[in-house]
């Protein structure tokens, strides 16, 4: 299987309170798999679908529309591809304690 193209992430703010990172896909971009350290809200900067490979190897589809953020506790283990057919992208705000 070929590998992906690997999406970037560009961190915009990194404090003692906040990391927000703006990850930038091109078409089916992946970030490869990764564990959240914090608690994190996603904000899309457009509409678009994310495909979320999940450990034991389940897969599921994430429509997204620019603007609508949502919000995940740490620990969420995943790989993120984006299925949206063009360039996507959202920005990650992860909460330090």
């Amino acid at each position: 299987m070929a590998s992906r193209p690997k999406a970037v992430p560009a961190t915009l703010i990194d404090n003692d309170r906040v990391v927000v990172t703006r990850w930038s896909f091109a078409d089916g971009a992946e970030t490869g798999w990764h564990r959240h350290g914090h608690d994190y809200v996603v904000v899309p900067l457009a509409d678009g679908k994310l495909l979320l490979e999940e450990p034991g190897g389940g897969t599921r589809e994430a429509p997204l529309a620019s603007g609508e953020p949502y919000f995940r506790p740490a620990g969420v283990e995943h790989n993120v591809v984006n299925g949206s057919g063009g360039p996507f992208a959202f920005l990650e705000i992860e909460i330090k304690r």
